[in-house]
């Protein structure tokens, strides 16, 4: 499919250190970026789609590095089925396993983890709730765990790893299971904070320094925080990345987030929602989190943006999160809301507001254009200027 976006009045790069870009046009081809500039009449003569965007911004598609999935689109906790498809509705276009710890009566043996795993690997490789890509099949890191069994999962596609629920005596007996993980080519994640559900524990900055993983999931607490003592020793003391969550301690997420930029840390930063949990089901959630750091620290908004998008790629591998060419063609089309005391996206961040989601394209496919079922309508007119599909992209 071919699909192109034109009168783009700004681009959000995803890219921190090159937040944007001056490019009026985007042009979507075989499910990647095509090219990002000025397009010719002759660029968009073949498009199956062509997108209006009159002036609104365009961001990478938002990357939840952090949702509890179970099989399907349905999570037990709150018994509600569709809730991917609609946070697709809130400009969510990848998931990230948190691992498929609320699966009713989930196993806790190597055998049934491992089949656990591989299950729900399996069932979300195809499938695209609303044309949401979900990356699922997180090994929950059990004892009795041996070398053999991450080399078994991982040569069946696992490549997620999580520390943080498992039957352990202390936290520190994660760490010979998360460097087996990560022997094994496994991107690792650990549960930070205070306990989430009965029968798991605390984990504070001493475990996670001795772990070692990839992320420190909720480092602002999911939801309760660590000490605030930790959080320098994280930042100065190790390498992992830094994820904050929707679903946390805002005082935390706030003072992390200026730590980090004052230590020059921000590769490491990471945001997240962390649902659904005990907090609910949350389609803005990732908005949300953007707003509270464009609007209350001296964070750039591109910046936040940047955390949500193509930081979440980079330390996962992803070829999304960038408007770049090359890139997966998951992007968004955004606007302040109707009725907003600002005329574009990035002021009505800045403001505090969640923006106005005027269009989803996950693979180059437009999944709705001029409204979500989940924000207010867009300031502006965004809209399907030519189609050769008979499709209703509303």
């Amino acid at each position: 499919m071919k699909t192109a976006i034109v009168n783009i009045g700004q681009i959000v790069t995803g890219d921190w250190r090159t937040p944007t870009s001056n490019a009026d046009s985007l042009l979507m081809e075989d499910g990647l970026i095509a090219s990002v500039g000025t397009l010719s009449n002759s660029d968009t003569s073949n498009c199956d789609v062509i997108i209006d965007a009159d002036g609104a911004t365009v961001i990478p598609g938002l990357i939840d590095s952090q949702i509890h999935n179970t099989f399907g689109d349905y999570t037990p906790r709150q018994k509600t089925v569709g809730f991917l498809e609609s946070y697709l509705h809130g400009g969510t276009t990848t998931a990230i396993s948190a691992s498929e710890v609320h699966v009713p009566g989930r196993p806790k043996d190597p055998e049934g983890v491992k089949a656990l795993a591989v299950a729900a690997h399996k069932c979300f490789k195809d499938y695209r709730p609303g044309g949401m890509k979900v990356h699922a099949g997180s090994i929950i890191l059990e004892p009795g765990l041996v070398e053999s069994d991450f080399k078994e999962v991982a040569d069946r596609g696992v490549w997620l790893a999580k520390a943080g629920f498992g039957a352990v005596k202390t936290p520190y007996d994660y760490v010979p299971l998360v460097a087996m993980a990560k022997k094994a080519g496994m991107i690792t994640t650990v549960h930070t904070g205070g306990a989430s559900i009965p029968g798991s524990a605390g984990i504070w900055a001493d475990h996670v320094i001795a772990m070692d993983p990839h992320v420190s999931f909720h480092v602002n607490g999911g939801p309760a925080a660590m000490p605030d003592d930790d959080f320098p020793r994280i930042v100065n003391e190790s390498n992992v990345a830094l994820q904050v969550c929707t679903a946390g301690n805002l005082r935390t997420l706030l003072m992390l987030a200026d730590m980090v930029v004052e230590k020059d840390q921000f590769d490491r930063f990471l945001i997240a929602t962390d649902t659904p949990t005990g907090s609910g089901i949350m389609p803005l959630g990732m908005t949300y989190t953007i707003s509270h750091l464009a609007s209350l620290t001296d964070m750039p908004v591109e910046h936040a943006i940047a955390a949500a998008t193509g930081n979440n790629a980079r330390v996962y591998g992803l070829n999304s999160g960038l408007v770049r060419v090359g890139s997966d063609a998951d992007v968004l089309i955004v606007d302040a809301c109707l009725g907003s005391s600002k005329d574009n996206a990035l002021d009505a961040l800045r403001n505090g507001d969640v923006v106005s989601v005027g269009s989803v394209i996950t693979d180059g496919v437009p999944r709705f254009v001029g409204k979500s079922r989940n924000t207010p309508a867009p300031c502006k007119h965004i809209r399907v200027a030519e189609t050769s599909l008979p499709m209703n992209w509303d």
